[in-house]
């Protein structure tokens, strides 16, 4: 109800379903078929987000990481379009990574952000990156634009401090950690037309 308001406002907006907010989720499947049951005929976009992390410390499994991006993306698509064939419909539901990121060093230990009183700007999950993360970060970044035929929007999680790819200091410096080159890479470089 709350989308045909909204179209009735600006008939032009965009609207996305709120997916699961993530693979591992129990709901993860069902949740987005019925979601889009319900709200195909209002919605443009079902969204999704990830954080790639490294709990395990295993490398190799951190690089290849990307490659659950492409299957979350490929699912949810599918799922769309399971929706839209149950309808017989030719409407394609694209899909909007409203965030994503990688996160796992300062996501977890929750005393450690955790500060007493109400302190003004404390830094509380400012994630230094190394060069495996950049690397795995420029995999999912590779792997949205291998999706641009679907992924129409994707909304990188935190832009500055926190888990960003430009870190700053109270009367201090900004500079730019590792992730943000193939940001960087991605936003001048991915651009043109999909062949997909």
């Amino acid at each position: 109800e709350s989308a045909k308001m909204m179209r009735w406002i600006d008939p032009t907006i965009a609207l996305a379903a709120c997916g699961s907010s993530g693979r591992t989720m129990p709901t993860y499947g069902a949740w987005e078929d019925t979601v889009l049951e319900h709200t195909f005929d209002h919605v443009d976009y079902v969204s999704l987000h990830t954080y790639l992390n490294n709990y395990k410390g295993d490398t190799a499994a951190f690089l290849a990481s990307p490659d659950l991006m492409d299957n979350f993306i490929e699912e949810v698509g599918a799922i769309a379009d399971a929706v839209a064939a149950r309808r017989r419909s030719p409407k394609r539901i694209m899909l909007s990574f409203d965030e994503w990121n990688v996160w796992y060093r300062t996501r977890r230990v929750r005393a450690d952000r955790v500060k007493e009183g109400w302190p003004i700007a404390p830094p509380i999950l400012e994630e230094i990156y190394s060069m495996e993360d950049a690397l795995s970060f420029g995999g999912a970044c590779i792997s949205l634009l291998n999706h641009a035929d679907r992924v129409k929007s994707a909304c990188l999680a935190q832009l500055v401090n926190v888990i960003a790819p430009i870190m700053t200091e109270t009367g201090g410096p900004a500079w730019r950690q590792t992730i943000f080159h193939p940001f960087a890479q991605m936003s001048k470089f991915g651009r043109g037309r999909v062949l997909r």
